[in-house]
């Protein structure tokens, strides 16, 4: 299916990344395909003890005395799938799918955030006719989940002067600042009930919401499943006196919530007013998100009994704190205009025996903003009695306007696609941060092909863009002699 596209090497590389089981803490197998591609082209190739890669390439003729490149690209991917989808991360292969001018996958995500940066560079290293100084070529793992990789990296790897990070999904932009992000994780325990006698019982599913990348898409007016169920179920109980057997909801910390379901139990006596509730939420809902996702379904299944319900007092404080917690845009910017400065995400909430876990994430470009949020939302959940537990966070990318690279890559851009390109700072984390504060002297960019429903199902790439992103890099590696 990809081998009438261009740049042929690129995607050649991108269909064997496809084939090989990546998801974030679980590189092994795509870091030793890394490691076994650099010993097959002769180059000096290292690894270290979380996972990372680092391939070495000497200068062509004529570039000796340039400045040391590194072109940096995550190894692993968001692993989100349709939920009548069956497919395993950990062993199956990404199905592609050609869609007109774009590449998708067949009710999965397709990897090509971070898949088709690493593609490049191993098209890269493997030619010899391309002109370039020094190279480096870093590849990470666990970028999705915690940034683990660029966070471990150590202190003497890298000669490099300058970075290119192959992480950006905007052709025509380059990227010089990011946001820094922490996750705020909760546990709420809680005990159980039977189920009383009299009742019905339902599934109540909210489906069909495009989801997205909890910090690019943040701002667009995308639904969370997260808080659209939990306005069901806050309404129900108060009207119907529903009984909560399960919850679930949402799956990873960067991915707004595409879907969301419920266990319930309600009186025969109440059955007929929450049917109809539900059928007016519906009716709401469609209305309030009508441009921004029209194909959200709210759905009401009958189940069998189940046997046990969460005690009263935890249903009322989980429903009510879960409808107060804050998800969205908190700050916008006050110096770029229509930047978002802070935001928080409700990604997920989940079961098990004992407790109930939600998972959520803060994003700023200012580091005491990112703290206020997560504090916002430990405060939240502290008025139930709720365990509430930080990760150590990363650091943003401080933008540097008078960047060499930057310069550069402008002046090429231009002169290649006859118009200036963007340079912006996004609201997303880009290891960019945390290479940076390893190696603050490393002059870095960011940019790529353009991509567009990442973290979900709905991703895609423009096929066109991949030879134009692919150009330029030859082109800014050639213009940094």
């Amino acid at each position: 299916m990809l081998s009438n596209l261009k740049p042929a090497a690129v995607w050649r590389y991108f269909g064997e990344i496809m084939q090989i089981p990546r998801p974030s803490k679980h590189e092994e197998k795509i870091s030793a395909y890394l490691q076994q591609f650099g010993h097959d082209h002769g180059l000096e190739t290292l690894h270290d003890e979380l996972g990372n890669v680092l391939i070495r390439k000497p200068a062509s003729k004529g570039y000796e005395h340039s400045q040391g490149v590194c072109l940096q690209a995550h190894m692993d991917m968001v692993c989100e799938k349709n939920g009548d989808k069956q497919f395993d991360f950990m062993k199956d292969a990404i199905q592609p799918v050609l869609d007109g001018e774009w590449l998708t996958a067949d009710g999965t995500t397709l990897g090509a955030d971070d898949g088709i940066g690493v593609a490049a560079i191993l098209a890269i290293l493997a030619d010899d006719t391309i002109e370039h100084g020094p190279l480096e070529a870093l590849f990470t793992v666990d970028e999705e989940t915690g940034l683990t990789g660029a966070g471990g990296l150590s202190t003497e790897w890298l000669r490099s002067d300058i970075l290119l990070n192959f992480d950006d999904e905007d052709e025509g932009e380059f990227c010089i600042g990011c946001a820094g992000g922490i996750d705020t994780t909760v546990a709420i325990d809680y005990t159980t009930r039977y189920c009383p006698a009299g009742e019905v019982a339902y599934r109540v599913k909210v489906s069909g919401l495009k989801g997205g990348h909890s910090g690019d898409d943040i701002n667009k007016g995308l639904a969370n499943a997260n808080k659209l169920l939990t306005r069901i179920l806050w309404n129900a109980t108060e009207q119907c006196k529903i009984g909560l057997a399960r919850i679930d909801g949402g799956n990873l910390r960067n991915a707004i919530a595409r879907e969301a379901w419920a266990d319930i139990v309600v009186a025969k006596d109440f059955d007929g007013e929450f049917k109809k509730m539900v059928d007016e939420f519906r009716q709401h809902l469609t209305f309030e998100f009508r441009s921004t996702e029209p194909d959200l379904k709210v759905e009401l299944l009958p189940i069998d009994m189940p046997q046990l319900l969460i005690d009263r007092d935890t249903q009322y404080n989980l429903l009510n704190v879960l409808l107060a917690c804050a998800h969205g845009v908190l700050a916008m910017s006050r110096e770029i205009p229509n930047f978002v400065e802070t935001s928080t995400n409700l990604a997920s909430v989940k079961m098990d025996d004992k407790q109930i876990h939600i998972a959520t994430s803060q994003r700023s470009s200012v580091e005491s903003a990112k703290r206020a949020a997560a504090q916002k939302i430990e405060a939240t959940f502290r008025m139930i009695g709720a365990h509430v537990s930080h990760g150590d966070g990363y650091p943003g990318w401080t933008p540097n306007p008078s960047s060499r690279v930057l310069k550069v890559g402008v002046e090429t851009y231009k002169s290649m696609f006859g118009h200036e390109p963007v340079v912006r700072a996004i609201h997303a984390g880009l290891e960019c941060g945390l290479i940076g504060e390893k190696y603050p002297k490393m002059d870095m960019i960011s940019y790529g092909p353009t991509l567009r429903g990442v973290h979900s199902p709905d991703e895609r790439i423009e096929i066109k863009t991949v030879q134009m992103f692919w150009d330029l890099t030859l082109q800014i590696l050639k213009n940094l002699k």
